[in-house]
């Protein structure tokens, strides 16, 4: 669907888009066809429903819904929209981004936490399994780190695994990541990466097509990833099982007209079946970050190119005493969160904040089963 030109809606006529996504049976396509027969959601809720079925735009049972909007739910949006760095806006909005705009069913609102402007950005999503091997992390961190380099935004889901570690790896040195989610905006999930989101709001933005309330549903996790592949160049797989949420991610890229790539991995390992099935449909095999840049080169417009390192230098950030405290009492064999509230006497909340800022800055780093355990490469007492 093709979007015109971007106007922005005051807060009454966005009550009224609220309103109308609101109603029982309206799905984005539904909501798009109502838009292009009929025109703003305030004349398609003002409008006969009778006239609706009439013209078979939707059937009975969802036209009766749109004689009784929920508007104390709209309003409850619109409330939540006045909290400082909350955002709603449409597909007509300015702000809207640009290459969402070009897919066949664009979310017609976004739900968006921290900073607008990242979304329109220039992305390379990264999506892959939620139980990696130990290198299908480091490699997705490592990317990451790199493209956020060279002026890239990092778009991932905020799932377990690759795209943590993808988010992660863009948040080294204050880059710029995305993460877009399959519940509401006042839900974080997986729990587990709440402290993550807070990050990830004062270095990017929150995004989700889901209002207030709702839950972790399953069903709404594939539908989201349209929208990872759809405000992005291109989808980097580092690894992904035969059937995947990842591999739905790619589909949706091709689909768009977007880059897909792969990093290939050993033929033992399952984690490596879906980027090999990637390659062999098409996508390009990546070895490293300038495969990609080269490839990417040509749609974009404008991309820094700063000279930089390959590496992240070790100690990046000097400790405070809370820091050193938990760097101190943690070795180089995996330690568990309950383990190193033991051992330094705090909260197991203080730690993760301080965990994942240790981690960001390449003092420790993460093992399978969420334990810590310091920087192989790290010998500060």
């Amino acid at each position: 669907m093709k979007l015109g030109k971007g106007i922005s809606v005051s807060e009454d006529e966005l009550a009224y888009w609220l309103a109308l996504l609101l109603t029982p049976g309206i799905g984005t396509r539904r909501f798009h066809a109502l838009l292009n027969d009929i025109g703003s959601p305030r004349e398609v809720l003002n409008t006969n429903p009778k006239k609706l079925t009439d013209r078979k735009i939707i059937p009975k049972n969802v036209a009766s819904h749109l004689s009784t909007p929920d508007w104390p739910q709209a309003e409850k949006q619109l409330h939540w929209q006045q909290q400082t760095g909350n955002h709603i806006i449409t597909c007509t909005d300015p702000l809207y981004p640009a290459l969402l705009k070009e897919i066949i069913d664009p979310p017609p609102l976004l739900f968006i936490q921290g900073d607008v402007a990242a979304l329109s950005r220039q992305q390379v999503a990264i999506v892959g399994s939620r139980n990696p091997t130990p290198d299908g992390a480091e490699n997705t961190f490592a990317f990451a780190r790199d493209l956020v380099r060279h002026g890239y935004a990092i778009t991932s889901g905020l799932a377990l695994g690759i795209d943590t570690a993808a988010h992660k790896g863009a948040l080294t040195n204050n880059g710029t990541t995305i993460a877009v989610m399959g519940t509401g905006p006042d839900h974080r999930y997986p729990k587990s990466n709440r402290l993550l989101a807070e990050k990830i709001i004062q270095n990017g933005a929150l995004v989700t097509e889901f209002p207030l309330n709702t839950p972790p549903l399953a069903e709404n996790f594939p539908r989201r990833n349209r929208i990872i592949s759809g405000m992005s160049l291109g989808v980097l797989v580092t690894e992904a099982a035969l059937r995947s949420g990842s591999l739905i991610t790619a589909r949706s890229a091709l689909e768009q007209g977007r880059e897909v790539f792969a990093i290939p991995g050993s033929i033992h390992n399952p984690l490596t079946r879906g980027c090999h099935s990637l390659l062999r449909d098409g996508a390009k095999l990546v070895e490293n970050t300038q495969d990609i840049i080269e490839e990417l080169g040509a749609l974009s417009s404008i991309i820094a190119t700063p000279e930089q390192p390959s590496t992240l230098p070790l100690f990046s950030k000097p400790l405070d005493p809370n820091e050193q405290k938990v760097l101190n009492r943690l070795g180089f064999d995996p330690s568990s969160i309950d383990t190193l509230v033991e051992r330094t006497e705090l909260t197991a909340e203080e730690l993760s904040a301080i965990l994942l800022v240790l981690e960001l800055h390449n003092y420790v780093k993460t093992t399978p089963g969420g334990h810590y355990v310091r920087n192989g490469m790290n010998t500060r007492n």
